[in-house]
């Protein structure tokens, strides 16, 4: 079975998480005591029915304010697939934990509350989820119920929603009109919007294609470790060991190391299981070289004919993450796949208004919560590629080399 990451996101009370608890109790992919536990919060409440919702706010100040705070994750599994949720804040001030959870996802669940509408927060959130490259984005017109399950509502907000993401580097966009706390639409198509010929959330959730999100033309293997087991047995084993970011691997492949620039063949594959003939992203291996070439963690096996970028000046649209802003011409540790380095802001060329996707260059101080382009000079050259071509070898972190804080996410342009 493959795998589905997914992220809910949305404004403030749009349901976000009763809709992951109704997702996993319809799916009967809770425990007992879980639901007894949530039924036991729910009537100290005095709500009168099981609030859903508790089954993802883990937190006691979530479960106080009726809001999310942090990412929860949540693991279930249907006989089609297997999922991986991230419950992801709706509040301006957790944008950040929002960027955090969503920077792997397949798939984003952007909820709209049908009373309301669009909100500053639904536009804040369906920009993240195209800065982030999630290729689908699902737009789920929330609380049906509440306005009588009318038609003309969800088309109007549907249509609002068509203006907005056409504006939007997202490939496949979906809407699905659904009531959360009763049901419809989620796991069932329940009786109340026989109007809707589309399929429910959960029968997208299982077949939507993903398997051709992954980068399967550049090949990238970061080493990450090199694993060397001197004993009888293996005593002259020397293999690279990390994770495929992008490309298909095959034994007897001619491939290039970078930075050194030497060639060799691939020799074997191997995994806990046992040798392979091929790998592809985003499995995690171990490849041996028929040459003896010093290769250490951050190196980077690639296809001779299919190069990275590799240089000093990275351009990247930064989501600033710490209460302690940006500092112009500041350096800070930088990290990107498994090579570590050192860099510089050389320059802040503008910072986003996510409610309207301007660029507003005359305002450069970036700040928590804040996203902006920025140019960085590295010490070493890193080989990169762009953000919306491979996640993985177009992303990297900023830490404060000081406090070890992690100070932003990059993006590469």
């Amino acid at each position: 079975m493959d795998l589905l990451r997914f992220t809910t996101a949305g404004s403030v009370d749009d349901g976000k998480s009763t809709l992951i608890g109704r997702l996993l109790y319809d799916s009967k992919a809770i425990f007992e005591d879980q639901l007894e536990a949530v039924e036991k919060a729910s009537s100290k409440r005095g709500t009168g029915e099981v609030d859903l919702s508790l089954l993802t706010d883990g937190l006691r100040a979530e479960r106080e304010q009726g809001i999310t705070i942090d990412v929860a994750y949540r693991y279930f599994a249907t006989p089609k697939r297997k999922f991986i949720i991230a419950d992801t804040p709706g509040h301006i001030q957790y944008t950040r934990n929002m960027v955090t959870g969503a920077s792997t996802a397949n798939l984003a669940i952007i909820l709209v509350d049908a009373r309301k509408g669009i909100q500053e927060q639904t536009n804040r959130h369906a920009f993240i989820a195209s800065l982030l490259g999630i290729p689908h984005v699902v737009f789920c017109v929330n609380k049906m119920d509440l306005v009588d399950y009318d038609e003309a509502v969800f088309e109007r907000i549907k249509s609002e929603l068509e203006d907005f993401s056409s504006k939007l580097d997202v490939q496949d966009v979906r809407f699905i009109p659904i009531s959360a706390l009763k049901g419809d639409m989620v796991v069932e198509r329940g009786t109340n919007m026989g109007w809707y010929q589309g399929p429910t959330l959960m029968y997208m959730l299982e077949n939507i294609h993903i398997a051709g999100d992954i980068n399967h033309i550049d090949r990238r293997f970061p080493v990450q470790y090199v694993v060397r087991p001197q004993d009888d047995r293996f005593h002259d084993y020397r293999g690279y060991a990390g994770r495929i970011a992008g490309g298909v691997f095959r034994v007897g492949d001619e491939v290039q190391v970078l930075p050194s620039g030497f060639s060799s063949r691939i020799k074997s594959i191997d995994t806990l299981e046992g040798p392979i003939e091929e790998a592809y992203a985003p499995m995690s291996v171990t490849m041996t070289l028929e040459d003896e070439i010093d290769i250490s963690r951050g190196d980077m096996l690639v296809s001779p004919n299919n190069l990275p970028e590799t240089t000093q000046d990275v351009e990247v649209m930064l989501c600033w993450f710490n209460e302690r802003p940006l500092v112009p011409n500041g350096k800070y540790a930088l990290k990107h796949t498994s090579r570590d380095a050192r860099c510089m802001v050389k320059e802040v060329k503008y910072k986003m208004d996510i409610n309207t996707l301007h660029k507003v260059e005359g305002d450069k101080a970036i700040g928590m919560n804040d996203i902006g382009r920025v140019s960085l000079r590295t010490t070493v050259p890193l080989n990169l590629d762009p953000y919306g071509r491979n996640r993985s070898t177009g992303s990297l972190i900023l830490v404060d080399e000081g406090t070890n804080e992690t100070m932003a996410a990059g993006m590469v342009v």
